[in-house]
């Protein structure tokens, strides 16, 4: 048997789990429960969920089915007494879904490069400083803790699109920025941390750990045994009832 278990599996599109909110429950909630209850019960020394830094304040319903997720990994480490935690980060440049290799291929067929808007903001960070951080993350003997990454400062998606255009041989003129509007669900910038969370210190270099959150046990619980009998709007009510907050719209989105 497996003694350490990182689960990664989540539908991350952002616009397309807004479309299907049901789909990102069974899969980033129920699939957690799943995976985090049979490590539970087959002995597994370490699980660590690698969450999203969408899982903050979520004004979609990736980010809140995450930060649900966050809290089944948190009640089945608090029941079992187990070294079960989370690995909360943002992007990580090259990997499937990043804008990297969008970019890269609308370049090569000579533009425009989209961008969703001239603000939008992210935090990134490599394949191999993410991958390395999160196996040292998990070896953290801490119990349940959600540990954050230290990614730096948040770069513009602008920017980045044009030093990969102007790293192609490619002047600005030469290959245009295309704005194609903010897509639903998503924000200007993303948090790794909410202001209840945050620590000053951090674990070891790169390594943040956040302060627990108190939440509802049995609400968490309710909405997993009862979620497949709720209509739609009741299920995205209770998703956003379930972590706290109250979703934006419109400019209200922009303006975060």
């Amino acid at each position: 048997m497996p003694t350490h278990v990182y689960h990664a599996a989540a539908h991350k599109h952002v616009p397309l789990m807004e479309l299907n909110p049901m789909e990102a429950v069974k899969n980033n909630i129920i699939g957690t429960k799943n995976v985090v209850t049979a490590a539970a019960n087959y002995g597994v020394e370490n699980f660590v969920l690698v969450s999203s830094d969408k899982a903050v304040n979520p004004q979609n319903i990736m980010g809140a089915t995450k930060r649900i997720a966050e809290m089944v990994v948190q009640m089945v480490a608090a029941e079992t007494n187990r070294n079960f935690s989370v690995v909360r980060f943002g992007n990580v440049l090259g990997s499937r879904g990043s804008v990297i290799p969008l970019f890269k291929e609308q370049i090569k067929q000579g533009g425009p490069v989209t961008v969703t808007h001239p603000d939008m903001t992210r935090y990134f960070m490599t394949i191999p400083e993410a991958a390395g951080l999160v196996i040292q993350a998990g070896s953290l003997e801490n119990g349940s803790k959600i540990y954050v990454l230290d990614m730096g400062e948040p770069i513009k998606i602008t920017t980045l699109a044009e030093n990969l255009i102007t790293m192609s041989g490619f002047t600005l003129q030469e290959i245009n920025i295309e704005f194609t509007g903010i897509r639903q669900g998503d924000k200007l910038y993303e948090e790794l941390m909410d202001d209840e969370e945050i620590y000053p210190e951090q674990v070891i270099p790169k390594i943040h750990i956040g302060k627990p959150r108190v939440f509802s046990n049995s609400k968490v619980s309710d909405f997993i045994n009862d979620c497949h009998s709720m209509s739609e709007n009741s299920l995205t009510r209770n998703i956003y009832g379930i972590v706290g907050v109250t979703k934006l719209t419109g400019n209200e989105v922009l303006s975060r």
